[in-house]
């Protein structure tokens, strides 16, 4: 088992006691809601006549269902408003922080978090959303939970879990000009495939990410749970502090100097032990596309469509269903697949620092005809940012739509879906059946940039080329 990595030193500093099953009882520092798996949660705490134990560590937003066009209440569809409805109910009874629409603060969980200061170095954070390993980038343990474990936390402040083995995977090198962090992980997930992380916890290691600002590594962290991994992490460093420093919830003056010593002080050990460890060369990464219908199912972008007999054994049944579904061949050319739908946005990809790489490629172009493109910044602060320095106007005047922060086509649980069998290039995390809001709806995942070089040629194309 693993030994002295930062992932075994906050379990233990975390560890309440061992149950009767074996599992660990873990204390979590920081509890994230939102309004799509906490009602359940609250009715369960209601039935049992039990308190929320610690309102003061859990944190709310909305950001699943709101429209990103028309944010005037009641929302247009019935159970959006009620679902906002009973968070804003369920926070104010139990005393509990929520930063709803126009409070400034309102956005996508996992974008609010860090950019107020939450996020912080080893700590152990939860959230009832698959990609709350997103948080992992600031050197916390952060897992996405179910409903029943949501009411959990809000019982008892705890989880009850079996601790993860440790998989360092380690990317050196600078990585090549119009390659990104988002490639970085579709290339992870593509090798190690979308169980390769399973019963791991994986720490993200090497130059590269030595050199990534802490919105890249946020970038890779999310994905994490797309190989299998439970949760994924970067230790702390001095991008980590300087991130921090200032933000609404960090420490200040001398607590600020206490907790450097003590982030520095959870670190992996330079001769820490780890049960996995896989070693990627950065100048190999080219941007990246997925051609399929998981995260794993990744090429890039001058690749073809890989033949059955290329792929493991494992792998051809999923792949022979992705053909299918995504009217694509073996050996055909990714490049130069139309495109219908361009998405920039989500808790992957919704940062200030993506808008930026995607405007440099739509300043001065235009949205291909019968293209539709829009971005949706992840939060009232994003997009506040992103106004001030003109992004929205790049966009806009590139044919492009500019919308309000929200989750939007991610998983289309809000009035942003694709239609039919159009084919969507996403900036998001999931490529699944169904995902973006149609059933045979198709989805194409690729970073920012790649994504409004698609929109601009109205196919899939190099971003390299317009570089």
């Amino acid at each position: 088992m693993s030994k002295g990595t930062l992932f075994d030193k906050v379990w233990d500093l975390h560890t309440v006691g061992t149950l009767p099953s074996g599992l660990t009882q873990l204390f979590i520092g920081l509890h994230l809601i939102h309004e799509v798996t906490s009602p359940q949660a609250f009715a369960m705490l209601h039935e049992r006549d039990l308190k929320v134990l610690f309102p003061e560590r859990t944190v709310a937003t909305v950001d699943h269902i709101v429209p990103t066009e028309n944010q005037a209440r009641p929302f247009a569809d019935r159970l959006a408003e009620e679902m906002i409805q009973a968070l804003e109910k369920n926070c104010q009874e139990n005393g509990i922080t929520f930063y709803n629409i126009g409070s400034g603060n309102q956005g996508i969980v996992h974008v609010i978090a860090p950019e107020l200061g939450l996020t912080q170095p080893g700590m152990t954070i939860a959230c009832g959303d698959s990609h709350t390993s997103s948080h992992g980038a600031f050197g916390a343990i952060a897992f996405g939970i179910g409903t029943s474990q949501v009411r959990d936390i809000l019982a008892s402040q705890t989880l009850a879990l079996s601790k993860l083995k440790v998989c360092k995977i380690e990317v050196n090198g600078s990585l090549n000009p119009g390659v990104y962090a988002k490639d970085v992980i579709l290339h992870i997930i593509r090798t190690l495939g979308v169980k390769g992380g399973v019963g791991y916890a994986y720490e993200f290691a090497g130059t590269t990410f030595a050199q990534m600002n802490m919105e890249e590594r946020m970038t890779v962290c999310n994905m994490a749970i797309e190989g299998g991994a439970r949760c994924g992490y970067v230790n702390p460093d001095q991008v980590t502090y300087d991130y921090l420093k200032g933000r609404d919830f960090a420490p200040i003056d001398a607590d600020w100097d206490k907790a450097v010593v003590w982030w520095e002080s959870i670190k992996s050990d330079v001769d820490a032990q780890y049960d996995n460890v896989v070693v990627f060369d950065a100048a190999e990464i080219s941007p990246t596309v997925t051609w399929g219908i998981t995260p794993g199912q990744g090429i890039g972008v001058n690749e073809l469509v890989p033949q059955p007999e290329e792929l493991l054994e494992e792998d051809r049944f999923i792949a022979e269903e992705a053909y299918l579904y995504m009217d694509l061949y073996p050996g055909q050319l990714i490049k130069g697949t139309k495109i219908d739908v361009c998405f920039i946005g989500s808790c992957t990809n919704g940062r200030i620092s993506d808008l930026r790489e995607a405007a440099k490629i739509a300043k001065g172009r235009h949205v291909a005809e019968g293209v539709k493109a829009f971005v949706v910044p992840g939060s009232e602060r994003v997009k506040e940012e992103a106004e001030a320095e003109g992004l929205d106007k790049i966009f806009q005047e590139a044919g492009f739509e500019w919308r309000e922060p929200g989750c939007s086509m991610c998983l289309a649980m809000n009035p942003d879906k694709l239609q039919g069998r159009q084919i969507s290039a996403s900036s998001s995390n999931r490529n699944f059946k169904g995902r973006q809001g149609s059933s045979s709806g198709r989805t194409l995942l690729m970073s920012p940039a790649m994504v409004a070089t698609a929109a601009i040629k109205g196919e899939v194309s190099d971003v390299r080329e317009l570089l």
